[in-house]
């Protein structure tokens, strides 16, 4: 059976992708997350990539499926495996603070109803804490 099946996650009209308003407000997110991520030195010394476009394209597409939309980050690049892709970078509680200041003004941003903004949210922080690969400056 592959991932188009009716009753898969990303055609669920009761999905959190499509209740709070499906790509365009994962696109907004990631949009202003990025823009802060942007101006900050900390966070974009551990982005490969001078252009940020790739990146926000990926954190796109997995926001996506993991909230319920389409598949189409696993259907690219497999397994998230996000603790593995963030193992080269050193991932210390300044750098877990300064993501989720940025993540915070974005998903402030976005206008969500109160019970999905603090869904969303909590995914966020739980996932940024999970993150922590070191303690040294």
């Amino acid at each position: 059976m592959t991932s188009s099946a009716p009753d898969s996650a990303a055609h669920r009209a009761d999905s959190f992708y499509t209740v709070v308003g499906g790509r365009e407000t994962f696109e907004r997110l990631v949009t202003e997350f990025y823009r802060g991520v942007a101006q900050d030195p900390v966070l974009t010394a551990m982005y490969p990539e001078e252009d940020l476009g790739p990146a926000a394209e990926r954190l796109t597409l997995f926001l996506e499926q993991y909230w319920g939309g389409p598949t189409t980050y696993s259907e690219n690049r497999g397994h998230p495996r996000l603790r593995m892709r963030h193992a080269p970078y050193k991932v210390n509680p300044d750098a877990r603070d300064r993501w989720l200041a940025h993540m915070r003004a974005a998903v402030d941003s976005l206008g969500l109803a109160p019970l999905h903004h603090a869904q969303l949210w909590d995914y966020l922080e739980r996932a940024a804490h999970s993150m922590l690969n070191t303690f040294d400056d």
